[in-house]
């Protein structure tokens, strides 16, 4: 079972799944040279200088990993951490975003690091070694994750890509709520874990879920877990949500029919009337370029047949 602390870690970082492996970026860094300008963003560390068109990345966050691919930086990435599991061709590597270590960040000679937690003070350790470090936090909102992916369309030179990403991002979402209003007023259950880990509607995913208007159980249940509470399953059963989204399908094996066997859950209106949405773990724990994704498929729930 994962503690409070360490999946609100998780979800920090973009992370509900584990996956091992390694690869090689499209472009080992050592491409035409650099022009010696540079440009300055504004992060959640401050102004950082960074060069004009950094050759060398490495990302320390799956969700940004996600967002330098999506705007055209993937070829100057070097490394990712091993969490970050999309696009299949990203360099990933055993560097890690939960326990960050300097030495083998340095190892692949970046010229811009990105991530989105200051794990065991890696901003000021990367700092010393006179490395820019970009630390663009977990989302609270849908324009701080189009900002954070122009802050990274500004840093890699591809702020005319990035601009179109989120474009494209805010008229896909839009699209899809302006054709699913059946959801005001409806219930629902977000399920982080087979814990019964969820959010409540002042998360980044609850907000989600609200621009259909639909209502999260979770919000009653919530005291001092910053949004994540851990519901009792007699809370959950006497709240008989009218629609279950489970994000555990593939870190804990979780699926309709797997949940129909659950004490007391068979009985659930979600679970009488096919109101069980299995969700891509991944897509739904992240705040960057496959966000529409996320809401299509709550979307798509909302439409069915009742």
């Amino acid at each position: 079972m994962r503690s409070v602390r360490a999946l609100g870690a998780a979800l920090a970082l973009g992370v509900v799944t584990l996956a091992a492996g390694c690869g090689g970026g499209d472009d080992d860094g050592e491409g035409a040279p650099a022009s010696g300008a540079e440009v300055t963003v504004q992060a959640a560390n401050g102004a950082v200088t960074v060069p004009e068109r950094p050759r060398r990345i490495v990302s320390l966050s799956p969700t940004h990993t996600e967002s330098l691919f999506a705007i055209g930086a993937g070829p100057q990435v070097v490394a990712v951490d091993g969490y970050s599991t999309h696009p299949a061709n990203a360099p990933r590597t055993k560097l890690s975003a939960f326990k960050p270590n300097a030495e083998a960040i340095i190892g692949y000679k970046p010229d811009l690091v990105v991530v989105s937690d200051d794990m065991d003070g890696i901003v000021k350790a990367l700092a010393k070694l006179k490395v820019p470090v970009l630390l663009e936090p977990a989302a609270a909102n849908l324009d701080e994750a189009y900002d954070e992916i122009g802050d990274l369309g500004l840093a890699t030179g591809h702020a005319a890509e990035a601009k179109r990403v989120t474009d494209d991002m805010r008229a896909r979402i839009r699209q899809t709520v302006a054709a699913s209003p059946g959801g005001k007023g409806r219930s629902y259950y977000h399920e982080l874990d087979n814990q019964l880990h969820t959010v409540t509607s002042k998360t980044f995913i609850g907000q989600v879920y609200g621009l259909f208007g639909l209502r999260n159980i979770a919000d009653g249940a919530d005291k001092a877990t910053g949004g994540y509470p851990q519901l009792s399953r007699e809370y959950l059963v006497k709240q008989d949500p009218d629609l279950l989204f489970l994000a555990d399908t593939k870190c804990c094996g979780q699926n309709a029919a797997a949940i129909g066997k659950r004490p007391g859950w068979a009985a659930l209106k979600a679970v009488e009337r096919q109101g069980v949405i299995e969700l891509d773990d991944d897509i739904a724990s992240r705040w960057g370029p496959r966000l529409p994704e996320f809401v299509k498929a709550i979307g798509d729930a909302i439409q069915k047949p009742r």
